[in-house]
């Protein structure tokens, strides 16, 4: 009988050290997860989840290019398009599956919107397949931004920055953040003279060329991004992920502040890490101030945003809710 009681808690025990263990699992599973920054999973394109997304995507495409877009148009198939000032009608999602390379090539709406940047402060480097921002939907940048180099360079402006003149898009307001970010920077570096060797030389913004190793245009193509000073450990075709580690973990956050504040992301917020390179992007910046988290139940799908005292996201989100019903 004592043996029987004894083997009874022997297996017990193995039970709960069972339990534990997938417990354990599961919640490593979670904070991974989170960890990357994959805040908006997958759902199924039919469900009430996929249809709340993608009218977030949309609200924030339509906020943060007001004066390129015009509307949304959902097809009789089903398929919904951005629709912009020119005419231009662009796909949200294409529905096909596709690997992280395919993404960055072939990139829909759904796909240049899926992970949510975030805003707050790291001093590690992201997960390899963790790049938010770096697939582009480039028909859009090239109906806002200039559809050739000649184009591009028509919308050009001259921007100071500390002692440097560079070049800058004005379309969008992109030079005007510009202009505010050297404003900022400036007092920010006088007060913590350790910024500074981060910030100062620009390593240059305008510059119409391919993403290295690729036949993407880079952001800097547009006039949209900038470099700043340059070290060897900034960026990750140069040094080794421990190197970069290194570099991220003395990188000063102030800076990094002020161009999230002015709607910039930062590439050292991606697992193909580029610390000194910052690009224009308001939709990820209002993505993910607005939605970083699903709606509870009950709460409609713009709950975080500024709906409704914001006169322009009220009428966005009508003007999607009307489209899509």
């Amino acid at each position: 009988m004592r043996k029987t009681n004894v083997r009874i808690i022997i297996i017990k025990r193995r039970s709960m050290l069972l339990l534990l263990a997938i417990f354990a699992l599961a919640l490593l599973l979670t904070i991974f997860a989170v960890f990357k920054g994959n805040t908006q999973p997958t759902f199924n394109s039919n469900s009430a989840e996929y249809n709340t997304v993608m009218k977030r995507d949309l609200l924030c495409l339509m906020t943060a290019y007001w004066q390129y877009v015009k509307g949304v148009e959902k097809k009789p198939d089903g398929s919904v398009y951005l629709i912009m000032q020119s005419g231009l009608k662009i796909l949200y999602d294409d529905k096909k599956v596709k690997s992280n390379d395919e993404k960055l090539k072939n990139s829909d709406l759904q796909d240049m919107l899926e992970q949510t940047y975030p805003l707050y402060s790291v001093t590690t480097l992201m997960p390899i397949e963790f790049n938010p921002g770096r697939n582009r939907v480039y028909s859009l940048f090239k109906d806002m931004y200039g559809q050739s180099k000649e184009k591009i360079e028509a919308n050009l402006t001259g921007v100071r920055f500390g002692n440097q003149a560079l070049r800058f898009n004005r379309n969008n307001n992109a030079s005007v953040a510009l202009k505010e970010i050297d404003s900022e920077l400036l007092i920010l570096t006088k007060n913590l003279n350790s910024a500074k060797p981060f910030v100062y030389p620009s390593s240059g913004t305008y510059s119409y060329r391919n993403i290295a190793g690729t036949n993407l245009l880079s952001t800097h193509s547009f006039g949209t991004a900038i470099d700043l000073a340059a070290n060897g450990k900034d960026y990750w075709q140069w040094a080794s992920k421990s190197e970069g580690m290194k570099r991220i973990k003395v990188y000063p956050p102030s800076v990094v502040k002020v161009f999230e504040d002015n709607n910039f992301i930062w590439g050292g917020k991606w697992g193909y890490f580029d610390l000194m390179h910052y690009e224009y992007r308001p939709e990820l910046i209002l993505k993910a101030k607005y939605f970083s988290k699903m709606p509870g139940l009950g709460q409609p799908w713009y709950i975080g945003s500024p709906y409704p005292q914001d006169t322009h996201v009220r009428t966005y989100v009508q003007v999607i809710d009307e489209a899509l019903k």
